[in-house]
């Protein structure tokens, strides 16, 4: 018992010693069987059964020197002269006599001078093995499947039992010292730790124990982490579990579940229960399509119960992580159940210099690696992508034959992640490379020109991803707004490739390269519209339409809150804003026509450029010749695209890490 508290595991029988018990019991009951038969076929072998005519005329030879009566009815002797089965002799035989003869039987056989004698029928080992070996057999199977099943983890018998997995002193230790970049989340979860360590700091005062922890955050942003952090630091028991684990197909497990597990955390309180992913059953109850599941609802009844209901969890903390909170049930978010929501974003620039300085920790460094320049070219980035980034620019560094990670990787790693893939072995003809470099200089050059957009990164005509070409852009700083002439810039920037085309090659050959274009300038556009009241005409007035899905606890009814002269309005400024932004990028490019046909031929040569070479084009100054390449290093078979994609012609297009727009 005392090994269960601490955490560590109780020592299994090593599994051969398990193979050689089994092994044993299955050749001991084969024996037993063999045996059985040999005995039953051996006393068949001494014993002939004869018919009672020939008993009778064994008799009548006088040829019969004893006899037994067994239970009246079955008789057992010995013959004078033996007879003959093959080439045995046999003395014995039994036969059965009818009960009407009995009597006559008698006298006939003291006539013959048979001595007579009686007796009841004993019950032979043989017998009993025989009856009882069916039923031997079965729970020997009953028993070894059972054991089989449990050893596989099946655990047949144990539905109801809690799956948390509780750490103990081998599991790696991971403290706040190894996150980075969610320094209030740190510092909301170090309360916790320290009324752990010492409740009695906080009790004095009239302060109690929270009872839950809710870390609201995207994908990767280190929620996970933090939870592991908070078990690091506590030095407490921590139990760990998944939102999915409670749900079965069998109704009423997941409720189980539950309590075994408070029931788990209350025998080593204080301790900390850790959720993830607990909108896998937290969900809004009674809405959606075709309502709730049952067994989901009654496994968060379940839930809400054992966290703020009649009877007290005291020493019970709860820590759930999410990145759905708006389908979570509002119950499951008091207070009271989850005392405090603790928001995980993505890092700021400070953030993503610790995050990539943990990460750096495990890979060697070259003398070039400046870490504040890294985490300002990443904005937007959680820790989850930049620990990826510092994996990649490892792997690229290993794949070139060197001994550490140089600057150079961390660049061509943060391209790849941000960018995609480079696909070299994509064969363009010479007219659709032409045309794919004066649709993405048309991007820079409006880049560039038009003020208020991003600064350009880097533009290039290697295929990348599923893109022919791109332009690339990323911001000076974090940013958490954007402003009207931000959201004017980027769409002439994103109509630029399309101006391009229609520019150079006229409107008859104007490609499908700018549908990725046309997609985001209008989701921009209408939420310029309908989210944001930028537009003159409509006003500061939200006129979207719900986009609450159904399957996510929304609800299946929604009613249209604008009227069609309002809905035609609306389509007409989208027009507009979007027919402004095309003419806008039209009278750009003409303006600078000599600097889009010097970046389109230095693309066609280079097909890569960087901000400070677009803008020298811009200003008419030559760029510096080529130099050759130094270190080729091997090509990268897993960048390599698959056959059908090498066929596809995806469009080209602009990107950038900028807010969510839409």
């Amino acid at each position: 018992m005392a090994d269960e508290e601490k955490g560590t595991p109780r020592p299994q029988p090593p599994k051969m010693g398990r193979i050689t018990r089994t092994s044993l019991f299955w050749m001991a009951l084969i024996a037993l069987s063999i045996a059985t038969v040999q005995l039953t076929s051996s006393r068949g072998a001494r014993v002939r059964p004869i018919d009672y005519t020939e008993f009778t005329t064994h008799l009548q030879n006088r040829n019969v020197d004893s006899v037994q009566v067994i239970d009246g009815a079955v008789l057992r002797g010995h013959l004078r002269q033996p007879t003959m089965v093959g080439q045995t002799p046999v003395h014995r035989f039994t036969t059965r006599a009818p009960v009407k003869d009995s009597e006559e039987l008698i006298k006939l056989m003291q006539a013959s001078g048979v001595h007579i004698s009686a007796t009841e029928a004993p019950v032979s080992v043989a017998q009993v093995l025989i009856t009882a070996l069916p039923w031997v057999l079965f729970i020997a199977f009953f028993i070894f499947i059972t054991r089989q099943m449990q050893a596989s983890g099946n655990k047949a018998f144990q539905f109801g039992k809690s799956k948390a997995r509780m750490l103990n002193a081998d599991t790696p230790k991971i403290t706040f010292d190894d996150v980075a970049g969610a320094d209030e989340a740190k510092a909301d979860l170090q309360e916790i730790v320290e009324f752990l360590k010492d409740p009695k700091k906080f009790s004095r005062l009239g302060g109690r124990i929270p009872k839950g922890a809710l870390l609201v955050g995207p994908p990767g942003t280190g929620k996970t982490l933090l939870a592991r952090a908070v078990a690091g630091e506590a030095g407490r028991p921590f139990f760990s579990m998944s939102g999915s684990d409670f749900v079965e197909m069998f109704v009423g497990v997941g409720a189980s579940r539950v309590r075994d597990l408070f029931e788990q955390g209350k025998a080593h309180a204080p301790c900390i229960i850790f959720i993830d992913e607990i909108d896998a059953v937290g969900r809004h109850r009674g809405a959606g399509l075709g309502g709730g599941h049952d067994e989901r609802e009654q496994t968060l009844n379940q839930l809400l119960v054992e966290m703020d209901g009649f009877e007290g969890n005291d020493g019970v903390i709860l820590i759930a992580a999410t990145n759905r909170p708006d389908v979570l049930d509002p119950a499951l978010l008091r207070p009271g159940r989850f005392d405090r929501q603790i928001v995980v974003d993505a890092p700021d620039l400070r953030g993503r210099e610790g995050i990539l300085k943990v990460h750096m920790k495990k890979v060697p460094l070259g003398a070039d690696v400046e870490v504040g320049v890294i985490a300002r070219g990443t904005p937007g980035m959680a820790g989850a992508d930049l620990a990826n980034l510092v994996n990649e620019a490892a792997l690229l560094a290993a794949r070139r034959g060197r001994e550490k990670v140089q600057m150079a990787d961390f660049e061509d790693a943060k391209d790849k992640v941000m960018m995609g893939a480079e696909r070299r072995s994509y064969v363009m003809k010479d007219e659709e490379r032409r045309l794919t470099a004066y649709h993405e200089a048309g991007h820079a050059l409006c880049t560039i020109v038009v003020l208020g957009n991003d600064p350009l990164h880097k533009v290039t005509i290697i295929p990348r991803g599923r893109a022919l070409g791109m332009a690339f852009t990323l911001p000076e700083d974090d940013r958490v707004s954007i402003t009207r002439r931000q959201l004017e810039a980027r769409l002439v920037m994103a109509y630029g490739g399309r101006a391009a085309e229609e520019l150079i090659f006229g409107r008859d050959r104007v490609t499908t390269g700018a549908a990725g274009d046309i997609q985001q300038a209008t989701r921009i556009a209408r939420a310029y519209v309908t989210q944001w009241g930028l537009s003159d005409a409509v006003g500061p007035v939200a006129i979207a339409e719900s986009e609450q899905e159904v399957f996510l606890g929304r609800d299946l009814g929604s009613r249209r809150e604008v009227s069609e002269k309002t809905a035609e309005l609306v389509d007409a400024e989208v027009a507009r804003v979007l027919g402004e932004a095309l003419e806008s990028a039209r009278v750009t490019l003409r303006e600078h026509e000599a600097s889009l046909h010097a970046i389109a031929a230095a693309l066609l040569e280079r097909e890569t450029l960087t901000r400070d070479e677009v803008v020298a084009l811009s200003e008419g100054r030559a760029l510096p010749p080529m130099k050759p390449a130094t270190e080729p290093g091997p090509p990268d078979l897993a960048d390599l695209p698959s056959a059908p994609e090498r066929h596809s012609k995806p469009s080209g297009g602009v990107e950038g890490l900028t807010p969510r727009l839409a």
